[in-house]
């Protein structure tokens, strides 16, 4: 059994963490950090332990794994303390603010001799697995272009981190973008160049809130937008071979069924999504529905679960973490710039 200690319970610790870490097996809450959710910590974890003070968890010789889901500019400054104590630790998305801050923390966890990886979980989205298998299978023919979209309607400016700009990684470049970038990454690897528009659009928004970014590689474009004010989505995902196309529509179910309250271990259709949503190929053999793969987020902590034992490598691993904030970060030089910049 692992003694598991979040750092952080507002939506990421609440919601997108905490009820899947409890999903695997091996893994446990044993202490939770949090100032303003101590009663829904106590109601949803009553055996754990809920403090208020960090250094509860770093000096707990018991807790070898600490989930960090504090605001993004704090990341580094309690991941740093974690490794320097002799713990394990997964960092919500996005990994750090600046490469400098990642290459650091990994660096240190090498030195430690302890893990430290990211929450991409996206990875295990069931669209992303679906146009992971078409990929694999060849259907489309050689991948020309890709389009992921991540958009959202909110007209107006929240009163929290996310929306101020003196906060290291802050807006939707480092939130959603962390996500559409991890993605490319995985499927398509390192792009030749770089270029990038950063927006605010919103009325009194500091922050960027719509981006489009293009990753250059030979013979293929990747194209990665986000925005706060679409109100009406196009498709999620396009993907266009030499023999044909693949598009999908809708989100990944999982994390409305978060939201909800549910969690994997007691839901039997965890990450079915239903026929409406699937998406639709067209090419010159088939023409059709693809039926969509399981959605699966318990795979990336029974990965972590596996790692800290020593029984599997890391799918999640901090350069891969590290080089999202890479792009984001020349994304923000090429947008500052007005031109493309090249990756190495």
């Amino acid at each position: 059994m692992i003694k598991v200690a979040l750092a952080g319970f507002g939506k990421g610790g609440q919601i997108y963490n905490a009820p899947i870490i409890s999903s695997v097996d091996g893994l446990e809450i044993v202490k939770i950090l949090t100032s303003g959710n101590k009663e829904e910590a106590k109601k949803e974890f009553p055996a754990a332990e809920v403090v208020e003070d960090y250094s509860k968890i770093t000096e707990d010789k018991r807790i070898n794994l600490v989930v960090i889901t504090t605001p993004n500019h704090l990341h580094v400054q309690f991941a740093e303390q974690a490794l320097e104590a002799g713990k394990n630790v997964v960092v919500e998305k996005p990994f750090t603010p600046t490469v400098k801050e990642a290459d650091y923390l990994i660096s240190l966890a090498k030195r430690k001799n302890k893990i430290i990886t990211v929450h991409h979980n996206r990875r295990w989205d069931s669209d992303f697995l679906t146009i992971q298998k078409i990929i694999k299978e060849d259907r489309l023919g050689k991948i020309v272009a890709y389009e992921a979209h991540f958009d959202r309607f909110r007209n107006y400016v929240k009163d929290n981190w996310k929306e101020e700009k003196a906060v290291p990684g802050s807006g939707i470049l480092y939130d959603l973008g962390s996500h559409l970038i991890d993605q490319a990454l995985v499927l398509f690897g390192h792009p030749k160049e770089i270029f990038a528009d950063l927006r605010a659009q919103r009325e009194h928004s500091e922050v960027v809130d719509n981006f489009e970014l293009i990753l250059f590689y030979p013979d293929l474009k990747v194209s990665l937008r986000a925005g706060m004010l679409v109100k009406e989505p196009g498709a999620r995902f396009s993907v266009f071979g030499r023999n044909g196309t693949f598009k999908k529509y809708g989100m990944d179910v999982q994390e409305e069924a978060l939201q909800q309250g549910k969690n994997p271990k007691e839901d039997p259709d965890w990450g079915k999504e239903p026929e409406e949503i699937w998406g639709k190929i067209n090419t010159t053999n088939e023409e059709g529905r693809v039926k969509s793969e399981l959605g699966n987020y318990t795979h990336l902590y029974q990965n972590i679960y596996n790692a800290i034992l020593g029984k599997e490598d890391l799918l999640v691993k901090p350069e891969e973490a590290r080089d999202v904030i890479k792009v984001i970060e020349l994304a923000q030089k090429s947008n500052a710039e007005r031109r493309m910049v090249p990756f190495s």
